[in-house]
C-alpha cells in the first residue's frame, strides 16, 4: 500500500501504536523548508548557539556538510528527502528521592535516566541503556509504517542530524522550558525521545496542536542551577537557552580531561549528570512514575556511595555497568567526578583514597585528587 501523506487516520493509528509498544506520547512534525521564515529563525539561533562556543566539545553539534551548513541547522541539509519527523516520548521518572533532597554526605548522585535496568530470565536486574530501548520501540513502528505508506523513514535517538526538542516542540509533545527540555503539562520533563524521519508529507488537517508555553515568569529552574548554565529570563517570551559547556550533566558525561576548577566546586556530588533543573521545577510536583519495562530504576544507583563507586575496579564497573549510559562514559571519567564530588563532600574520610590516586597512573585523576584534597583539608582548617 501507498499513502501520500499523514492523515489524521493514520495519525490516530500511529498514537495508539506508540501507547500499545511502549510510548508514553507520540506525534509527527512537518519538516519545514529552509526559505520557511520560522525554519530559517530556527536554523540562524542554533549557529549563533554553536558559534557562542556553548556546546563544548560536543563535535558532532558542529557537524558541517560540505558548503559549511551545520548539519543539525535543517533536516533537510542530510536528508533531503525528509518531509515530517515522527517523535515519541517516554516517561522515566521514578518513585524514588530527586537530587534536591538531603542524602549522606558521602553519597553520590547519578541521574534519573541512567538508573534504567530490566529484569533477566534469571530473575536478576541489569543494565539498558535507553537508547536501545527507544530504538527497538521506534524499529517496530518504523516496520508498520512502512508497510502501510511505502514511504522512507530512518530512526534515531540521539543519533540523528536534527535537535529533537525543537522537532518535538514542533510535533506537539510539549513546549520547551526555561530548563531546556520539553515539558509535557501531564507527563512533565521527564522524557526521553527517539524519532523516525519519514518522506510523508503533513496534511493540514493532520497537523499537530502545539503546546502551550506555561513556563510564564518562574525562573526556579534558572536560579537552582549551580553553574549558571541556563540562560532564560523571567521575560515568557524570552529565548530558552542552556550553555552546555557549564552544564553539570555535559561536564560529568560528556567533557574529557580535566573540568574547569571554576566550576568543580558548583558540581556538588554529582557524579553522572544532574537532575537539579527539572527537581525544582513545579510542572514535575506530580508527574507520573513511569513504569515501563527496561526503563524501571535500579535502586542501587539511587545516592550511591562514593565509596562504593571509588573501589570498583574495571571488572566491577563492566559488570555493573555494561549496557548502560554510565558505560559509555567510562571508569576514568566516572572517577575523575567521583574524586571532585569527594572534595565537594568535605568528609575527611575520603583522604586516603584521594591519596592513592595522586600518585596513580591517570593525570587526570590525580590532578582531581589533588584539587579534592585541598578543599577538604581547607575545610577543616577553618572549622
Amino acid at each position: 500500500m501507498s499513502l501520500a501523506a499523514w492523515n489524521p487516520d493514520l495519525r490516530r493509528w500511529l498514537e495508539e501504536a506508540a501507547r500499545e509498544i511502549g510510548f508514553d506520547s507520540a506525534g509527527v512534525a512537518e519538516v519545514r523548508d529552509a526559505d520557511d521564515p520560522n525554519a530559517a529563525e530556527e536554523a540562524a539561533r542554533f549557529a549563533a548557539w554553536v558559534e557562542a562556543g556553548r556546546a563544548g566539545e560536543m563535535e558532532y553539534l558542529k557537524r558541517r556538510d560540505d558548503t559549511g551548513t551545520l548539519v543539525r541547522s535543517g533536516l533537510r541539509v542530510a536528508i533531503p528527502w525528509a518531509r515530517s519527523v515522527v517523535v515519541c516520548a517516554i516517561n522515566y521518572n521514578a518513585d524514588a528521592p530527586r537530587s534536591i533532597e538531603a542524602a549522606p554526605h558521602e553519597a553520590g548522585w547519578i541521574a534519573r535516566y541512567a538508573w534504567s535496568g530490566r529484569t533477566d530470565d534469571k530473575g536478576t536486574t541489569v543494565p539498558t541503556d535507553y537508547h536501545d530501548q527507544l530504538l527497538g520501540r521506534l524499529r517496530k513502528i518504523e516496520a508498520v509504517l512502512c508497510e502501510r505508506t511505502g514511504c522512507n523513514t530512518r530512526s534515531y535517538v540521539d543519533t540523528g542530524p536534527l535537535v529533537e526538542r525543537a522537532t518535538a516542540l514542533q510535533a506537539g509533545i510539549g513546549w520547551i522550558g526555561k530548563n531546556t527540555c520539553v515539558l509535557n503539562q501531564q507527563l512533565g520533563s521527564w522524557l526521553l525521545l527517539g524519532v523516525i524521519v519519514t518522506s510523508l508529507p503533513v496534511e493540514e488537517s493532520a497537523a499537530p496542536v502545539l503546546s502551550a508555553d506555561r513556563c510564564g515568569s518562574c525562573t526556579r529552574c534558572i536560579e537552582a542551577c549551580p553553574t549558571g548554565a541556563l540562560l532564560g529570563t523571567k521575560d515568557p517570551a524570552a529565548a530558552r537557552e542552556m550553555d552546555a559547556s557549564r552544564c553539570i550533566a555535559y561536564l560529568t558525561i560528556e567533557k574529557k580531561g580535566a573540568i574547569d576548577e571554576s566550576l568543580r566546586g558548583q558540581m556538588g556530588r554529582q557524579v553522572f549528570g544532574c537532575d537539579i533543573c527539572q527537581d525544582v521545577c513545579p510542572w514535575n510536583r506530580k508527574a507520573p512514575i513511569g513504569n515501563r519495562e527496561g526503563m524501571r530504576a535500579r535502586t542501587e544507583l539511587v545516592n550511591p556511595s562514593l565509596d562504593w563507586l571509588a573501589e570498583m575496579d574495571a571488572r566491577e564497573f563492566k559488570r555493573r555497568f555494561r549496557g548502560s549510559p554510565l558505560e559509555r562514559t567510562g571508569r576514568k571519567r566516572l572517577l575523575r567526578n567521583v574524586a571532585i564530588a569527594m572534595g565537594n563532600s568535605g568528609e575527611q574520610r575520603f583522604l586516603d583514597r584521594l591519596d592513592a590516586w595522586l600518585v596513580g597512573e591517570d593525570a587526570v585523576l590525580s590532578e582531581a585528587a589533588g584539587w579534592a584534597r585541598e578543599q577538604i583539608l581547607a575545610k577543616h582548617s577553618t572549622s
